[in-house]
């Protein structure tokens, strides 16, 4: 499938989560298999560009195409989780949202010290939690130089904002707006 294709699959819903923002939705993007196999393919072949030895995708969306990453390339994949979610000692991040702050958190035994890890995500809006989980792994010791996205928002600056944090960021797809 071609990428305009792809774009077709995900749903915009307007005012949501409030009045102005449009959702983009890749609900309808994993739910057509054909859809979702050819974006993990896109997404492995983005990755498989440099020397990969494990993928991470952050909670909750990450998981689903990270993982399918991690597993049509035949690497470890490395959960980035919500704050809690572990029941062991973790290693984590806090870091800034548009209104308020959150935090990520992860096993430290998850990786060895050096290896190269690619993030894999769902979408890219401002870059704050890309960010946070580059942050995050490379506290745990890890190389990231790459992270790749299905859709990126470029109106909200997070592919700049990951770009100055010394990652390569790749997207399938682009979005104008929120």
């Amino acid at each position: 499938m071609s990428p305009e294709e792809l774009k077709s699959l995900v749903r915009t819903i307007p005012d949501f989560p409030k009045s102005g923002i449009q959702f983009r939705d890749i609900t309808t993007l994993i739910g057509h298999g054909e859809g979702f196999r050819a974006s993990v393919e896109w997404l492995s072949a983005q990755v498989s560009k440099g020397p990969v030895d494990a993928i991470a995708g952050m909670e909750a969306r990450g998981f689903i195409f990270g993982a399918a990453v991690a597993a049509a390339l035949g690497k470890p994949f490395i959960p980035i989780r919500k704050p809690g979610k572990l029941p062991i000692a973790t290693i984590g991040v806090d870091y800034a949202l548009e209104y308020g702050s959150d935090r990520l958190e992860m096993d430290p035994e998850a990786i060895g010290e050096g290896a190269r890890v690619a993030i894999v995500d769902d979408l890219l809006a401002t870059g704050g939690t890309a960010c946070a989980a580059t942050d995050l792994l490379r506290k745990a010791g890890a190389q990231v130089s790459a992270a790749s996205f299905i859709i990126d928002l470029p109106d909200l600056g997070g592919a700049e904002k990951l770009r100055d944090c010394k990652v390569e960021v790749s997207s399938l797809m682009q979005f104008d707006g929120d």
